[in-house]
């Protein structure tokens, strides 16, 4: 039975998931405003920049994964991975060369990388599996109210001191933020649990190829992989769009977008928690998958910066959803077999890649046939993600957490014991 953690080790845990989201992509979707507006770089040239970023990040994220398995200082990762984004923040202000820029994007990526599995180790070994999809929940919830905050902060700062300010912002949440990985405690987390092995079995470890034989793993991760190559470029789109001929506004529309969506993304991640301990995973997750086509079709309707802003709405619910049970999936997919964070890392890879496609191949449509052709190039990619999650993918959760939720009504019970639980 996993030992109850300290309530110090669990609000720090609070902490590092709504700092975090300040630190996580470095200046994130502020880049492609400030590359636009302020350097006057082409939406080919910002797409280049991206996916440089991205495809480094893709490399990165299988290796980062392995290495959450088999490291126990999984805080000091956390420190090291934000200060080099940090230094790559600044590198991107204070020198501004194309080669700087690049090379920045490329370190902040790789550092990123470390960020995802490890963050999901220290909660699995925290809480174990039985708390494992309303903690993943819970942390959602502070990741988005974090980037809520932090955009307003951002936004206002920029409209207040100039685009530059929002490179410095990020150097200070990184220091908060390694400060909040350091208040939890060492000795609070199972670090046997935390790469998924059972009852502390550290010597059954699954190989690595027997990974690679589990099917539902690979369906999983063309599924994700397609959902962010639709989804990825949307937001930099949207900048990108608002940029034009703006210097300072854009910004701040950029800074609403950012709102709008983490707002809804705040109660959704916690909801997406929940449902997916009692509905099972498959539904919540094809509530996600099902925003994004339509997403992108509404953007298509009007330009109009308040209408871009709202729409950004079911980005909340898409990014909400995804977010939290991604991870849920994952640990369902690989318990016992000690290999919880290389499979994060695998799957972060898979969606990497998407993410990478997604805006290089998305800034030269644009760049040749406009803004409208390319919000429509994505949401039919998105329309393919939902058809091919729905029928190709099956219900992860297992038997016995079905059977703990006897609160539900007696149909819905019904339902949730006829699923066929995978191994």
């Amino acid at each position: 039975m996993k030992a109850v953690p300290a309530v110090r080790s669990l609000r720090a845990l609070d902490a590092l998931n709504f700092f975090l989201a300040d630190v996580r992509e470095g200046i994130g979707p502020f880049l492609a405003v400030y590359l636009a507006a302020t350097l006057h770089w082409n939406p080919a040239q910002i797409g280049l920049a991206i996916a440089l970023g991205g495809i480094a990040g893709v490399l990165a994220q299988t290796p980062m994964g392995a290495l959450a398995d088999h490291v126990r200082q999984k805080r000091l990762l956390i420190v090291i991975a934000t200060a080099v984004i940090a230094l790559g923040s600044l590198a991107t202000l204070l020198i501004g060369t194309k080669t700087a820029i690049f090379s920045a994007q490329i370190a902040m990526q790789i550092a990123a990388a470390v960020y995802p599995p490890t963050v999901a180790a220290i909660t699995l070994g925290l809480v174990g599996y039985r708390q494992m999809d309303r903690r993943t929940g819970r942390n959602g919830t502070f990741d988005h109210a974090g980037n809520v905050a932090g955009a307003l902060f951002a936004g206002w700062l920029s409209s207040a001191l100039g685009p530059n300010a929002i490179f410095f912002f990020a150097v200070v949440m990184s220091i908060v933020n390694s400060f909040a990985a350091l208040a939890i405690r060492e000795r609070d987390i199972d670090h046997e649990l935390a790469r998924g092995a059972v009852n502390g079995n550290a010597a059954h470890v699954v190989r690595v190829r027997e990974l690679l034989r589990n099917r539902n793993l690979a369906v999983f991760a063309v599924a994700v992989a397609l959902f962010h190559f639709a989804n990825a470029a949307m937001l930099p789109l949207v900048g990108q769009f608002l940029a034009a001929g703006k210097m300072r506004g854009a910004t701040l529309d950029m800074a609403a977008c950012i709102i709008v969506a983490q707002l809804v993304m705040t109660p959704v991640a916690l909801l997406a928690g929940r449902l997916a301990h009692t509905w099972g995973r498959k539904p919540v997750f094809l509530i996600g998958f099902l925003a994004l086509p339509i997403r992108g079709a509404l953007y298509t309707l009007s330009h109009d910066p308040r209408y871009l802003v709202a729409v950004q709405a079911l980005d909340g619910i898409g990014a909400g959803i995804f977010g939290v049970v991604s991870v849920i999936v994952i640990a369902d997919l690989t318990r016992g077999t000690g290999r919880f964070n290389l499979a994060q890392g695998a799957i972060a890879t898979a969606t990497g890649i998407g993410a990478a496609l997604s805006n290089a191949l998305t800034g030269v449509v644009v760049e040749n046939f406009g803004f409208n052709t390319g919000f429509l190039f994505l949401a039919v990619i998105a329309a393919v993600a939902v058809v091919f999650f729905a029928f190709a993918m099956p219900e992860t959760k297992s038997r016995a957490i079905i059977s703990g939720a006897r609160f539900l009504s007696p149909l819905r019970f019904r339902l949730a014991k006829s699923v066929r639980p995978v191994c």
